[in-house]
């Protein structure tokens, strides 16, 4: 083959797929804010064009209220570039409650799946169409196959997807292959809330989060909160989770020796 030829092949090759890509630079990151957290993330933040794992404990593996809430709030400043999607087992989404956590719920798109199949399909399918940002689905899991299809179609549109690990009508968990092609993996539990200094009552929304795994980064453990103070509407440039506490590995201090008894 030519040079001319072998020159002209790649050309076209590059053409291609940058329409596939739709010709969209570097994903980039989403930084909480806080150098805690963002610090334990490659690039300081939550890598965008890549999909993340979400875990809940206990009844959270069934009704996965603090995984949804996690999800969202940390997916919220991400509706100001486009359409977000969320793929339902059961049609148990309460949009209000949304909405309070400061998610703009007129940008959401619920669709309600029959199986773990289809979910699964209707990520990856959503992840590619042009004008969605952020694609939320609940499953129980996902094998490195469809790992890599979810992956795949994040870098077609530099979508970001979050899958949020759920058994919806309980029963006995599947098991899973080792090994995931997730940027991050976290679990998430309900933390209990403080009120504001000076003031009875409940206090905004808290989550104890966990960052149990992060493709070139470490992990951590964190309580978050859910910021009163952020606005959607009026473009507000903070992250609506705000660290409250640190509640990373300490190590243990070392034993003092005993003193030695005379014979």
């Amino acid at each position: 083959m030519s040079d001319f030829r072998a020159t002209r092949i790649a050309a076209l090759a590059a053409k291609i797929a940058a329409i596939e890509s739709g010709g969209r630079a570097k994903a980039g990151v989403l930084p909480f804010g806080d150098a805690r957290l963002d610090g334990c993330l490659p690039g300081g933040g939550l890598a965008l064009g890549r999909w993340h794992e979400i875990v809940g404990a206990g009844l959270e593996a069934e009704t996965s209220a603090a995984p949804a809430a996690f999800a969202a709030l940390a997916a919220t400043p991400l509706a100001r570039t486009g359409e977000a999607v969320w793929v339902l087992r059961r049609d148990d989404l309460w949009a209000p409650g949304l909405a309070g956590l400061g998610f703009p719920p007129e940008r959401l798109i619920q669709v309600c799946v029959r199986d773990e199949a289809e979910a699964l399909a209707v990520m990856e399918d959503a992840l590619a169409t042009v004008g969605v940002s952020a694609v939320f689905a609940e499953v129980e899991a996902v094998d490195l196959t469809a790992g890599r299809r979810l992956q795949l179609a994040c870098e077609k549109r530099g979508a970001t997807g979050f899958v949020i690990k759920r058994r919806p009508f309980g029963g006995k968990a599947r098991t899973e292959a080792a090994g995931s092609v997730a940027g991050t993996r976290w679990r998430v539990a309900s933390a209990p809330s403080e009120p504001p200094a000076g003031e009875f009552g409940l206090g905004a929304p808290r989550l104890r989060v966990a960052l149990e795994r992060c493709r070139g980064g470490r992990t951590g453990e964190w309580i978050l909160e859910a910021s009163a103070a952020y606005s959607w509407e009026a473009g507000d440039v903070a992250h609506p989770l705000r660290l409250v506490a640190d509640l990373g590995d300490r190590e243990l201090a070392p034993a003092q020796p005993r003193e030695r008894r005379a014979a």
